[in-house]
């Protein structure tokens, strides 16, 4: 799991990434992102809702991505809040079509990083 400075956890900073971020669409989930400063820390945020399943199924899917996110942590992301929303598909994807699609979802966040950087 990540650790809380890796997570975001006010109702209002899920707001403000969902409202303001920009989204990578997919099939299992949908993804909101907002660039920070890249020193900051990366934070990860989780909306399972009710239609993903039940609460056995919903708690299965946030750990698989929470390991996934936790993964891509320890190689090195940073200065982005980034919050998933999963979609009822998600409940019936096995841990490796959700990492691809995470994975790809957070290589599109990556690539939005470097125009920014470059014009700094």
């Amino acid at each position: 799991m990540p650790a809380r400075r890796n997570r975001v956890t006010r109702g209002e900073d899920y707001r403000q990434t969902v409202r303001a971020g920009r989204r990578v669409g997919g099939a299992l989930c949908i993804t909101h992102a907002v660039l920070r400063s890249p020193a900051d820390e990366a934070r990860f945020g989780f909306i399972i809702s009710k239609a993903v399943g039940n609460a056995v199924t919903r708690n299965l899917v946030r750990r698989r991505m929470k390991s996934i996110v936790e993964q891509r942590l320890h190689r090195g992301f940073s200065g982005v809040d980034v919050v998933f929303r999963a979609l009822p598909a998600a409940a019936a994807a096995d841990f490796a079509d959700l990492e691809r699609e995470i994975s790809r979802a957070l290589d599109r966040v990556e690539r939005w990083r470097a125009p920014a950087e470059a014009a700094s």
